[in-house]
């Protein structure tokens, strides 16, 4: 594989736009410096907002879910799902900002959301604990070190469909992994660090592994894994007696796969995947991620919780969801045109899935 793709970046003068591997892209330190300045008082989360949106969220997911099991007509069934999926997703997508925060600055957010979506979901908050934080350490991005990166744009085009229809797997491979794994992982000497090592991350990269948990981490993981653990036999066991109907079981499976898929399709226009692997900048960090923030509107759907402004997250990774709108009207207002800044800046979901498509047809192999 040729693995020359860059970004095209034009001159000064406004010549023929030049090629720059991605991982030759010096550090902005203009662009760094007015990005952390402007945000300083913005630093500290509102606990209000926190739980005010998890709450809202859970209420109506749940709610929604409810009503699209027992509902009699298949058109208030469908509506009812979709509402549901969009409102979990919604409240799972703050599993990124539990993976951030200072937990001492929001006191029982973690637990509160591991009762209300973490367990419930079989998603757990460290799955993506100690994953997370290495896809933003400096030297570790884009590498092969990791954990959710892959260079999608410089691969083939036909890994982009797979890509997207295996996280459709997603609920039932959970319930796998908490109903049987996490069992059996505690009988069958070495099963347990396999277990942890490559089905307890919720990662991209097929070659990360992770470290076993340790202290204060472990006896974390170990209750929340438990009650992960019971929550998903009791569901096999409620389906397998008749106590859940089949039909509920299986709208709710569905309304979970309909929650990755649209995660996954987010996942993949959150950057633009085209290092080759070699260690990167952070403005090159910044250039190979994505911001889609107002006008558009639907991004509130596909991206919550912050994550439409995916770019500026790695630019300042300790500014909480609620103030990256205004974090990121400020460093627009204060950079000139020509900044790097505004690059990362697309409008929408159709255009971004057509740029890595095409990418993916053009790379030379």
């Amino acid at each position: 594989m040729d693995t020359t793709i860059s970004l095209a970046r034009s001159t000064a003068g406004g010549a023929a736009a030049t090629k720059v591997p991605l991982h030759r892209i010096a550090d902005d330190k203009t662009m760094l410096r007015t990005a952390a300045e402007l945000t300083r008082d913005l630093i500290a989360p509102r606990a209000g907002v926190y739980w005010a949106d998890l709450i809202a969220s859970v209420v109506i997911g749940y709610g929604a879910l409810a009503v699209a099991v027992t509902a009699g007509s298949t058109a208030l069934a469908i509506a009812a799902g979709v509402v549901s999926m969009l409102a979990l997703y919604r409240a799972l997508s703050f599993i990124h900002e539990i993976s951030h925060m200072k937990h001492a600055a929001l006191p029982r957010f973690r637990g509160g959301w591991n009762a209300l979506v973490g367990v419930p979901m079989l998603t757990p908050s460290f799955m993506y604990e100690g994953v997370h934080n290495l896809h933003h350490a400096k030297t570790r991005y884009g590498t092969v070190e990791d954990p959710e990166y892959l260079p999608l744009a410089l691969m083939k085009p036909w890994t982009l469909p797979v890509f997207i229809l295996v996280s459709a797997l997603a609920p039932l491979g959970l319930l796998i992994r908490f109903a049987i794994l996490s069992p059996l992982s505690l009988v069958i000497p070495g099963f347990r660090r396999v277990v942890v090592e490559r089905y307890s991350a919720l990662a991209i990269n097929p070659q990360f592994r992770r470290r076993m948990p340790e202290g204060e981490a472990a006896r974390m993981w170990n209750r929340v894994e438990t009650a992960a653990s019971i929550w998903a036999i009791a569901i096999v066991t409620m389906v397998a007696t008749g106590t859940i109907p089949l039909r509920g079981f299986l709208i709710a499976m569905a309304i979970g796969s309909g929650v990755a898929v649209v995660n996954q399709v987010r996942t993949l226009v959150a950057h633009l995947w085209e290092n080759d692997g070699e260690a990167m900048t952070v403005t090159a960090q910044y250039l190979d991620s994505v911001n889609v923030p107002p006008p558009a509107l639907l991004p509130a759907l596909w991206a919550p919780v912050g994550l439409r402004y995916h770019a500026l997250h790695h630019l300042l990774p300790g500014v909480p969801y609620h103030n990256l709108g205004e974090a990121h009207r400020r460093v627009t207002a204060a950079l000139e045109p020509g900044s790097p800044y505004h690059k990362a800046s697309y409008k929408g979901l159709p255009g971004l899935v057509d740029k890595i498509v095409r990418s993916t047809m053009t790379v030379r192999r």
